[in-house]
């Protein structure tokens, strides 16, 4: 069992607040989707919430089995999917996963790297250089990245940016499956995704 605590988050830039008193708590088999204008802030929370970000004040706890895991183990537990996160361009696919799977200290199992692939309609694309990707392809493969690791929280931030409609279908099944008994949280602007959160947090309050 994971549970996520989030305590009076609050961030600023230039000494403007961008948003501040933002606090949740999530257990396995929830989800949460955060909201807002562009600018509102939804990506820098998504940034803090992965600890790839300092908030100003407030903090985020992660725990399993009651108890509290430290950053050291926990980026192994996360999958994380963003419009600024970049895979390897010059590198291919199963390049990419190989150096995902070596940092995160996991076995390369190429069976299910190809399964993984195959789901995200990218079979047969293994050995190619991702810039020969389209804009939808490479998106499908940060998928892949995200979730061959089967991370216990997911975080998606515009998760269907780029996709085609087959891509956006893909991703809602993948949604639903995760908030069944993981932790999901998403941040989006698109009302169709709105259903995917238990919970929801407006940073245009």
């Amino acid at each position: 069992m994971w549970k996520i605590t989030a305590e009076a988050i609050c961030h600023q830039f230039n000494q403007r607040i961008i948003f501040e008193g933002i606090s949740f708590s999530l257990n396995s088999g929830q989800s949460l989707v955060l909201t807002g204008a562009n600018g509102s802030g939804k990506t820098t929370l998504v940034r803090i919430i992965c600890h790839l970000i300092r908030p100003q004040a407030g903090n985020i706890t992660f725990f399993q089995d009651e108890r509290e895991v430290t950053l050291h183990r926990l980026y192994p537990h996360i999958g994380l999917v963003g419009p600024y996160l970049q895979l390897y361009a010059q590198l291919t696919a199963l390049e990419n996963y190989k150096f995902f799977a070596k940092i995160r200290g996991l076995k390369i199992d190429l069976k299910l790297f190809k399964s993984f692939m195959a789901k995200m309609g990218l079979a047969g694309r293994e050995l190619d250089e991702l810039h020969t990707y389209s804009s939808g392809m490479m998106q499908r493969a940060k998928y892949v990245m995200a979730l061959i690791h089967h991370p216990h929280i997911l975080i998606l931030d515009e998760p269907t940016v780029n996709l085609d409609e087959s891509g956006t279908t893909l991703v809602y099944d993948i949604m639903r499956e995760q908030k069944k008994d993981k932790i999901l949280i998403l941040a989006t602007n698109e009302p169709e995704e709105f259903k995917f959160g238990d919970n929801q947090i407006s940073l245009d309050a």
